[in-house]
């Protein structure tokens, strides 16, 4: 895709603040990034240093263009690198945790819920769906994997899982599901959509990182590109 054996290239978010604050850490290395078409352009690179190509990515993208050894470095979240299929993770190596992109993946139920607290409640109701309703548990979220693990390691075994595709808090209001597995900084989106994170719901804390593709470790320039972006 971006393959060339002489040049090490580098994948950065995108969009938002995942990319804001990825590109400060190049600002602060005194790496200025150009494109040769502004800021809309995927492609830019580094004056005075031939031998690394930057490819804008979604960060859900630069795990899995790592993993494929496409891109040799690549800046995004903890939380899409461990929801990726295990034999993408043995591929990637994690090199440094950053202070930014921080997140947790979590579980939350409608407010309405007064009296499902904790996962032990949650089960009970997914008991009492499978048996009353005659149906599952719906759980909406972009992390079928997490979630899955998550709940299987609390006991909880009566649901089903739901691909959310656009804005995963709205799910119980629109029948698509009855509570959700989804990634918040500050809680606000879910408090604004009546939404409230069970009291043991925290399934992982995410942050930005810094990883290398496995498949980069002899190419030529790896070591000193990932030493200055690291230090």
């Amino acid at each position: 895709m971006f393959m060339n054996k002489n040049t090490v290239n580098i994948g950065i978010p995108s969009k938002g603040r995942l990319k804001n604050d990825t590109l400060k850490i190049f600002k602060k290395k005194k790496l200025r990034i150009y494109s040769e078409r502004g800021e809309r352009d995927l492609f830019g690179y580094i004056k005075r240093i031939s031998n690394i190509k930057i490819i804008y990515l979604h960060a859900r993208e630069c795990i899995e263009q790592l993993s494929l050894g496409n891109i040799d470095v690549g800046f995004s979240g903890i939380d899409l690198l461990k929801e990726s299929e295990i034999n993408i993770q043995n591929k990637i190596k994690v090199i440094k945790k950053y202070q930014f992109g921080k997140a947790n993946l979590v579980l939350a139920i409608p407010d309405l819920w007064l009296d499902v607290q904790t996962l032990l409640d949650l089960d009970e109701v997914a008991d009492e769906f499978k048996k009353k309703k005659k149906k599952l548990l719906r759980v909406a979220t972009k992390y079928p994997n997490l979630t899955r693990q998550f709940l299987y390691s609390k006991g909880v075994t009566q649901f089903q899982l739901v691909k959310s595709l656009g804005s995963t808090e709205v799910a119980p209001f629109t029948g698509t599901a009855e509570i959700i597995s989804d990634i918040t900084s500050t809680g606000a989106t879910l408090k604004a959509n009546n939404l409230r994170v069970l009291k043991d719901g925290e399934i992982l804390k995410s942050q930005a990182c810094l990883m290398q593709s496995k498949l980069s470790n002899k190419k030529t320039g790896i070591k000193k590109i990932i030493s200055l972006l690291s230090k």
